[in-house]
């Protein structure tokens, strides 16, 4: 008889399955990180017969769920982001302590001005994110400078895609009215000298000037290890970014931190269809996206037989394509040209990918579907999941579509919660801007949907969005859309096995049955039976990963800091997690 490897049975106060045979256990045996049994102590303790096995209590008055998946988030903004000081729209709650959402723009000033004077060395630079003027009115050249003179100060936007800098941070970056007047008319009209306000092709004018400090390798590190703490301290064991990293440099940059040992969730990686196919021939656009492959290690990876395209624009800047006009001085963007568009969806539909497609607007909706459908009627593909990725503005007819045509949803319900009240007075109107994000009616349908936050669009809080999908709570504190609310369980499926479903990895991963790897994600209470409204708040013990516990703040990440990045060329590491920055930026904003 074979020597069997000795396991472990968790025993916690309430385990939550996902099990429909099994749904609500108190203990799980788990052998070589993967989880060998469940049920009740006694009927595991049965079922592992003679194996050699011991009974860990420590999540004994604890909650167990399936470990959360953060399916569509982005490192480099993310690095960037994190590594600022972070005053913006809503709450952001990091490892060093909470952000709390700004109150208006004397809030912003007080704590920029405070953070200003905490800074010991006179000639760093400050690099402030999350400022939002639609929220809180314009900032300028000459409000930044009241903060500091000397200091230079860099103010990036909530949207991403606006810097507002002050006089020494022009002057540091020799950005004077002589040089602008040699600038394209088209970065030049979106550039104002005296604000020294930069946005879309004036951002990416002023772009290699502001570049080496803006991205600073070393900063940029501990924002991506900020960014890892902060999602471990969310629940989250695995993660993906949508539309990958096609710059080496940048994507060393990210594995320095990603890869480690000690990183405490798997990450990986979609490629950017919209650009590889951009910079290939049809016949050799496959090969390129599988060489990608060879870019990762450890704890990083590539998402195989999947890929990443883009429809329409950005809901922040109601940049979508909607089929009825929409209300006020906004217009569409399509982030593809129809043509690049369909010949990418043909080459990976006929090779077997899985599609992710960004599309936000209704119109856009209607491209993908369209899209869709033709090549299943051109080319039938069983299974083939074809994800609808953020599914902003959607009619109900498309639901139906939708349905039809077997493709799923990946949704982002913070949209709601932060951007319906404003929406109701300009944009959408009340009717659109309270149906947004219909996750009702696809529940209804028996499609499968899923949640995601964007990060950092949206805080990487699993328990956050399954908060604003079950009370779809605005801003303002009144409900938007009470006929598109879901039930507590499938949102809590949102974040787990329809997230890994949303990425072929059903089988491994989102549920805790027998078999699949024994991921977990420990709480203070079960999301299933507290008061809706305090789903939020349900205090995050840590991780099991794999077989491993990882609590919150535990010696393996306080220990375990990413070397320096030496040895690289500062400027044109700066530069180049910039491009691939705004690159991302530009299909968000």
């Amino acid at each position: 008889m074979l020597d069997l490897d000795a396991a472990t049975i968790f025993v916690a106060r309430e385990i939550v399955t996902l099990d429909a045979d099994n749904p609500v256990v108190g203990a799980v045996a788990v052998v070589n990180g993967r989880i060998l049994a469940t049920g009740s102590l006694d009927e595991v303790q049965n079922a592992l017969g003679d194996q050699p096995h011991d009974v860990d209590l420590t999540f004994e008055d604890k909650v167990l769920v399936p470990g959360f998946i953060a399916q569509h988030d982005h490192p480099v903004l993310g690095g960037l982001s994190m590594s600022s000081t972070i005053l913006s729209i809503e709450d952001w709650d990091l490892p060093a302590g909470l952000s709390p959402a700004l109150k208006d723009k004397d809030d912003f000033m007080e704590r920029l001005a405070a953070a200003e004077a905490a800074m010991d060395d006179p000639d760093e630079a400050l690099l402030t994110w999350g400022y939002h003027a639609a929220f809180y009115g314009p900032l300028t050249r000459a409000d930044l400078d009241t903060i500091s003179t000397t200091r230079p100060i860099y103010a990036w936007a909530r949207s991403c895609h606006e810097f507002i800098l002050n006089t020494a941070a022009m002057e540091q970056g020799g950005i004077t009215e002589d040089l602008m007047a040699s600038w394209t008319p088209s970065q030049q009209m979106q550039s104002n000298f005296e604000d020294a306000h930069f946005w879309e092709q004036g951002l990416f004018a002023v772009l290699p000037l502001i570049a080496p400090t803006v991205a600073d390798p070393d900063k940029f590190r501990a924002g991506l290890e900020t960014m890892r703490d902060y999602m471990h301290a969310k629940g989250v064991t695995y993660g993906n970014e949508p539309g990958g990293i096609l710059a080496k440099p940048v994507q060393d940059a990210v594995n320095a931190v990603f890869s480690a040992p000690s990183m405490p969730f798997r990450w990986s990686f979609i490629p950017d269809g919209k650009s590889l196919i951009a910079a290939y021939d049809d016949a050799e656009v496959i090969s390129q996206t599988e060489a990608l492959n060879d870019w990762y290690d450890g704890m990083t990876s590539m998402s195989q037989g999947s890929v990443k395209l883009f429809a329409d624009g950005a809901i922040y800047s109601l940049a979508i394509q909607l089929r009825d006009a929409p209300i006020g001085d906004y217009h569409g963007e399509w982030m593809m040209d129809l043509n690049a568009f369909e010949r990418a969806f043909q080459t990976y539909w006929d090779a077997g990918y899985q599609v992710h497609v960004h599309v936000n607007g209704d119109a856009g909706l209607d491209r993908v579907l369209n899209a869709l459908e033709e090549n299943l009627r051109r080319n039938p593909r069983f299974d083939h999941r074809t994800v609808i990725v953020h599914f902003a503005v959607s009619a109900p007819d498309q639901v139906d579509w939708i349905k039809r045509l077997g493709a799923i949803v990946s949704a982002n319900p913070y949209y709601v919660t932060a951007l319906s009240d404003r929406y109701r007075q300009t944009g959408l109107g009340p009717e659109r801007a309270d149906q947004m994000v219909r996750l009702g009616d696809l529940d209804r349908a028996g499609i499968s949907w899923s949640l995601h936050s964007d990060m950092p669009m949206a805080p990487g809080d699993p328990l956050f969005l399954m908060w604003c999908a079950v009370n779809r709570i605005t801003s303002s504190g009144r409900v938007a859309g009470a006929n598109q609310k879901v039930p507590v369980e499938e949102a809590l499926r949102g974040v787990t096995i329809n997230a890994a479903f949303s990425h072929r990895l059903e089988r491994e991963r989102g549920s805790i049955e027998p078999g699949k790897l024994a991921n977990f994600t420990v709480l203070e209470d079960n999301p299933l039976t507290v008061d809706p409204m305090t789903i939020k708040d349900i205090e995050v013990w840590g991780t099991v990963m794999e077989g491993r516990l990882q609590p919150v703040g535990g010696k393996d990440q306080e220990d375990a800091r990413a070397p320096s990045l030496q040895g690289i060329d500062r400027t044109e590491f700066a530069r180049a997690t910039l491009d691939h920055a705004f690159s991302v930026v530009h299909s968000h904003i």
